[in-house]
């Protein structure tokens, strides 16, 4: 089904040439920076770069079907990041690759993904939740607008910059009250312009938009945000698994919730629809989550 989204912006434009890496050697890519303005790489950022390495490797006819990866060290955004795959097996229906990104001579996340040929199979999932349309949710430029005198400066800052990824707050109160309140939150989402018709591309942009919100629903439950300066946030893990087919520059509905969180560390689940309640995806984040007195800043 093709896309009615608009022509991709520079942010998009510069992330899907991220997300297209190039190829060193037979098993070797290299991974250009997409500084989102942070002190350090943004991970998912890795994530999608992590797949994206892991599919050139793999036959088109399967498509991945999950991945999991640890973040083990804080990415430098000043410099280009390789990937190293590893075909661990190929199998009769499945495939199973192995990626480690290196910085500095350093591994600084690990991931194994798997893929699937196409089968037919039984079929459910859960309901999407009912809630207000993308259309009738404010822009983040309109939220900036309509919130400015609540909105800390550094959110300010970062909502205003043009982004490869659309987003609309179904409770933007969310942003605007420290009160503690249930863990959990529903954003839609979506690529800001049109994205070329690459499997590989699309299923990048949402691996790499799927970090965004996720370990920041913890905070929730603490009235706290992601840019408290006496938070400190870092993802740790994060696994994801591919269900039905999608298109990343159409409107997807991210419902998060928090279950847990102890050890300095915040527990976090994604279900991802589609606009026709199609569930496309699960996601699961484990992060660090520790008080402290500063904290990384935007630049």
């Amino acid at each position: 089904m093709p896309s009615n989204a608009a022509p991709a912006g520079k942010a998009l434009e510069a992330l899907i040439s991220a997300l297209r890496l190039e190829r060193l050697e037979d098993n070797l890519f290299r991974g250009p920076r997409a500084s989102i303005g942070w002190q350090r790489v943004y991970g998912g950022q890795v994530l999608g770069q992590a797949l994206s390495a892991a599919c050139q490797t793999v036959d088109e006819n399967r498509a991945v079907h999950s991945l999991h990866g640890y973040f083990l060290l804080a990415g430098d955004p000043d410099h280009d990041i390789i990937y190293d795959v590893d075909r661990i097996r190929d199998g009769g229906s499945f495939t199973t690759r192995r990626v480690k990104a290196i910085q500095h001579g350093r591994p600084i996340f690990t991931m194994s993904a798997s893929f699937q040929k196409h089968e037919e199979g039984f079929e459910h999932q859960a309901a999407m939740p009912d809630v207000p349309p993308p259309e009738s949710l404010p822009t983040a430029a309109e939220l900036v607008t309509t919130l400015a005198g609540e909105l800390p400066e550094n959110m300010r800052a970062y909502w205003q910059r043009e982004k490869p990824i659309e987003m609309r707050i179904v409770d933007p109160t969310r942003y605007t009250s420290r009160e503690a309140r249930p863990a959990t939150q529903a954003i839609w989402m979506r690529a800001s312009g049109s994205v070329p018709p690459d499997p590989v591309i699309h299923a990048a942009l949402l691996a790499y938009a799927s970090d965004f919100t996720l370990l920041d629903t913890a905070l929730i439950r603490h009235g706290k945000m992601l840019f408290d300066r006496d938070v400190q946030l870092a993802s740790l893990d994060h696994a994801m698994w591919f269900h039905r087919p999608f298109l990343a520059d159409d409107w997807l509905l991210y419902v998060q919730d928090s279950p847990s969180a102890s050890g300095a560390r915040g527990f976090c689940r994604g279900l991802i629809f589609d606009r026709a309640g199609r569930l496309i995806a699960s996601t699961a984040q484990e992060g660090l989550m520790r008080r402290r007195t500063t904290s990384f800043e935007l630049k």
